[in-house]
Formats: C-alpha cells, structure tokens, sequence
C-alpha cells in the first residue's frame, strides 16, 4: 500500500506502456495468421478439377471397383484438402492431427477387417445352417 502512495507516477509510466504495447502485439498476431489468397484458389481449382475427374467416372461409364475405388479416391482427396486447407488442419499441432484424423483411420483399418472377414463368415454360415435333404 506504501508503494501506491509513494510512486503513483511509476504506476501510470507502467499502464500507458502497457497500453501503448496492446495494439502493437495485436496487429502482428493478425498478420501472422492470414494465408494468401492465391493458396485458397489454388486448392478450390483443385477441387474443381477432383470433383470433375469424379464426375467423369460416371460420364465414362466405368463400373465395378474401378468405378468405387476412383469415387472414393477422388473423395478422400477432396475431404482432405478442405480439411488441410480451410479448416486450417495444416497449421495446427501434431498432437491436434493425430487426435482429429487417427481414429477415422483406425474406423477404416476395421472396416478392411471386417471385409476380409466376411468371407470366412459367410462359408461358415452356409456350411452349418444350410439345410440338409
């Protein structure tokens, strides 16, 4: 309290540095997080590009799992670079990246288990519940 009394002039030195310090700090942090226009164009002519290429899939009349592996490549592709780029995934920690983008990766790890096990499952089925004569 003795402080206060004796140098006020100190303390209102102290504030206005403060104060005159705030907006410095705040236009550099502003600066320091914008990207340029050119990367936002380049990334929306990328996915113009991917989401014609899927919809020339269809136009060429591919079928099979030509036709499911290039939709879903061409998607995946799409889904990645809207989430790199426009939702600022590229920027952010590693940590942040593991934590958004591992477990769909492990959904998708088993999911494959599951396909490849569907065979067996299905042989198993028809050998003992089908029906004898």
């Amino acid at each position: 309290m003795t402080n206060v009394a004796v140098h006020p002039e100190v303390q209102q030195h102290s504030l206005q540095a403060h104060a005159h310090d705030a907006p410095a700090s705040g236009t550099s942090h502003a600066k320091g997080q914008q990207h340029p226009i050119k990367l936002y164009l380049v990334v929306w002519g990328w996915l113009f590009v991917l989401s014609t290429c899927s919809y020339l899939v269809d136009y060429f009349g591919l079928q099979g799992h030509l036709r499911w592996s290039l939709i879903l490549l061409f998607m995946v592709l799409k889904a990645g670079l809207i989430v790199a780029v426009f939702m600022h995934m590229a920027w952010e920690r590693l940590a942040l990246t593991y934590a958004i983008l591992l477990p769909p990766a492990l959904v998708l790890v088993f999911v494959a288990i599951m396909v490849f096990e569907s065979g067996y499952t299905h042989l198993l089925r028809v050998m003992f519940f089908a029906q004898t004569s």
